[in-house]
């Protein structure tokens, strides 16, 4: 009967382990994904910009 409650308790130890593991591995993948959006959106911005210069005469 004991080692059913061990048994018990160390398969939530390791799920709670495992909840936070995947949290930290989302939030670096986002904190990733928010920067290549922002690096996107300046890239497309600066071709705007020099395609405008450009069409412009500048």
């Amino acid at each position: 009967m004991s080692e059913l409650v061990m048994n018990e308790n160390a398969k939530q130890t390791d799920e709670a382990a495992d909840d936070r593991q995947p949290s930290e591995m989302h939030r670096r993948q986002r904190g990733k994904n928010i920067a290549l959006a922002l690096v996107l959106f300046g890239m497309a911005v600066l071709f705007y910009i020099v395609a405008i210069v450009k069409i412009g005469g500048g």
